[in-house]
């Protein structure tokens, strides 16, 4: 409370002084994604001129409400829905279901500046990123195995250099505070010279939560750039060590919900409640990248890159306190070639990835958050690695073609420590298995474009999958698979001054995996049969006003809609017959209507509502998480101080006072499929940028 009474007397006292500052710039950034150009399969084309449904985020998306997570943003998106169990606690999917994600983020592929994010088990730490710290974000949706490999969900792109330009520096300071005990600051210095960029960011955050045993804290130290070795080679580095806390409430029954959803997840029979067990998080990880660019010859390339990581990660859980060590190693190259005569343009691609992941998982007894006895101790190897082509034809003015395709294998190998009686280690072998995927798009106008892909996905089970939390081991366990057909249109109309995007597609999903739930609460997962999953989105955006001159500066409206009956093909679990049952997990409609105003070049406010419609949380379809509208509006000013600028904000989430369900445990025993969102609530905060 201290913290936002600080920063609510800052933000008026600024406001105060900050009138006489020259405050002549507009603050509306009117680049269309007309002239965005989009790295999606290493293409780096015109956003409208490449052939896939490509969702690109740029700062000022990011920025739009609350800066400390970008659950609001990447939820515009069509397409994507991303949670948030409790804070700091994300899942994320892409046109496809959280049926495999009860925490964490799996089946998409992630890459920070060009280096594999996503470790070799398949799973991400989305939650390490400090949303603050990016520059943008591009969604790439639907299987992309033949530049990405195994995947069925899509793949996620995060920039975070930022070009400010030769031979300046800029630093900048923000303070961020708000309801529930919500405190946040960041600092950052970035320089750039001829031949070289660098950019150095440290952040902190820290909450009490909305509910009981939700409190947060977060601290993220990073460093970035690239250096011009030559005329011809580019080094690019990544690096930064974050240290993650948070509290899990865990989930609550209907009437729990509604009687005191604040509550975390109460004593039931001999079972203890999350408070008792101090149920929570820690994940200590340091992450380093790097990656070198070479041009030689003519028209050929070769970007090869390197990543390490170690993550500490510990876990008391209702049942249990597990401990876990993961060592991560990555490497990718990539070869381009590129030939352009008159209106034909040809760029090729060939190269690999490999992944190997090294953990040591120990499980012990939770005695009121101290480890007890062991339960087990087990050691893990797995290495994920895919070969890759692709061809990419501009084909005079108007045709584009894209073919390539995958070879994906993934290696487990489990030992389990503790028993002396079975036969260890056991290993197994998933794939290889060839993954292609063809994609045409035609340019109607100048500004039109419509295009279609086919491609099959292929999703091996992670490593939490084979070696859920319930501490049993699955090797039978098989990968999901399935053909993906998609069509779309997209571009600009009425002299660019309306971006739109619409595509309707269809995935066949076989041996789809659904997670379940023991009597304690613990997951494990099966493989459900298949799924279909078949959608249609459409997004636009209306430039209505750009004009410095005029007192209202910009106004954009812009909506996002995701149409998504999916349904469970053949699914039969014991006696029960789900087949045809609505997708676990899944709205069948989200809608996303927002609009951006700037006045008199200065001031700005958004403002969004999402609707989200009720979805089955349990595979039997008899308990549906219910429909919401999610209300969210933010006010701010900027000023021009000399050498510096200042923007100022405040704002409110959840307006309309909703009580909802972000994050819900499907499949839960005792029901308790709900994990409460915050209520109304308030922030506020301001950035100082020196350049």
């Amino acid at each position: 409370m201290k913290y936002l009474l600080l920063l609510t007397g800052l933000f008026f006292t600024t406001l105060a002084v900050a009138q006489t500052a020259d405050s002549t710039n507009t603050a509306t950034d009117s680049t269309t994604l007309q002239n965005v150009t989009v790295n999606a399969f290493e293409t780096k084309t015109k956003w409208k001129d490449a052939p896939s449904s490509i969702s690109f985020i740029n700062k000022k998306d990011l920025q739009r409400f609350d800066v400390n997570t970008m659950v609001a943003e990447l939820n515009a998106a069509p397409g994507v829905r991303m949670e948030e169990r409790s804070p700091g606690s994300y899942r994320l999917s892409v046109r496809g279901s959280l049926l495999r994600s009860p925490f964490g983020v799996r089946d998409i592929k992630i890459y920070l500046d060009g280096v594999p994010f996503t470790d070799a088990t398949g799973n991400t730490y989305f939650n390490l990123i400090d949303p603050n710290q990016l520059q943008s974000v591009e969604i790439i949706k639907g299987p992309s195995g033949s530049l990405y490999g195994a995947n069925t969900g899509g793949v996620v792109l995060l920039n975070s250099l930022n070009d400010i330009g030769i031979n300046k520096n800029k630093f900048d300071v923000s303070l961020n505070g708000g309801s529930f005990g919500m405190f946040s600051e960041a600092a950052g210095w970035q320089t750039q010279q001829k031949g070289f960029s660098s950019s150095l960011q440290q952040s902190h955050m820290q909450s009490d939560g909305y509910r009981q045993q939700s409190a947060t804290r977060k601290d993220v130290l990073k460093w970035n750039g690239k250096v011009d070795l030559s005329a011809s080679e580019t080094l690019r580095f990544v690096a930064f060590y974050t240290d993650l806390y948070y509290q899990t409430p865990g989930g609550l029954n209907l009437a729990q919900l509604t009687t005191n959803p604040k509550a975390a997840r109460p004593t039931a029979g001999s079972i203890p409640g999350a408070v008792t067990q101090h149920s929570s998080v820690r994940n200590k990880t340091p992450f380093g990248g790097v990656s070198l660019t070479s041009k030689f010859g003519s028209g050929f390339t070769n970007t090869t890159s390197f990543v390490i990581d170690h993550t500490a990660f510990t876990n008391p859980f209702i049942t249990n306190y597990e401990e876990r060590s993961e060592w991560n190693y990555n490497a990718r190259t990539n070869f381009g070639y590129e030939y352009k005569k008159n209106d034909f343009i040809l760029h090729a691609s060939a190269g690999g990835e490999v992944g190997y992941n090294v953990a040591t998982i120990n499980d012990y007894g939770n005695r009121a958050g101290v480890k007890d006895t062991v339960q087990f101790k087990d050691l893990t190897h797995l290495t994920q690695y895919f070969l890759f082509a692709q061809v990419n034809i501009n084909a005079g003015k108007h045709w584009v073609l894209q073919a390539g395709a995958s070879n994906n294998t993934t290696h487990y190998w489990y030992n389990r420590l503790t028993d002396v009686v079975n036969k260890y280690p056991q290993t197994r072998t998933a794939g290889p298995l060839v993954t292609p995927r063809f994609s045409v798009l035609y340019q109607v106008t100048k500004s039109v474009s419509v295009y279609a892909s086919a491609a099959e996905g292929f999703s091996t089970p992670t490593l939490a999958e084979v070696r859920p939390s319930d501490g049993n081991y699955y090797p039978f366990l098989q990968p999901e698979y399935g053909w993906n057909y998609e069509a779309g249109i997209k571009g600009t109309i009425i002299k660019d001054a309306v971006e739109f995007n619409a595509s309707a597609y269809y995935l066949k999903l076989k041996q789809a995996i659904v997670s379940r739930t023991d009597s304690t609460g613990a997951q494990y997962f099966v493989n459900s049969g298949g799924a279909i999953e078949k959608g249609i989105e459409f997004w636009f955006k209306a430039h209505i006003i750009h004009n410095t001159a005029h007192f209202i500066s910009a106004l954009d409206v812009w909506n996002s809609l995701s149409y998504q009956p999916y349904r469970f093909d053949t699914y039969i679990s014991g006696t029960s017959n789900y087949s045809g049952h609505k997708l676990t997990g899944v709205p069948q409609t989200i809608n996303v209507t927002g609009i951006d105003i700037t006045g008199a070049k200065t001031w700005y406010i958004s403002t969004s509502i999402n609707y989200t419609s009720s979805l089955p949380v349990d595979d039997a379809n008899t308990a549906f998480a219910k429909a919401y509208h999610l209300l969210q509006i933010k006010l701010g000013k900027n000023f021009n101080m000399h050498s510096c600028k200042l923007n100022t904000y405040v704002g409110v989430d959840n307006v309309l006072n909703e009580v909802y369900s972000l994050g819900n445990d499907i499949n839960a025993v005792g029901k308790r499929y709900f994990n409460p969102a915050p209520a109304r609530n308030f922030f506020i905060g301001g950035r100082l940028s020196f350049n």
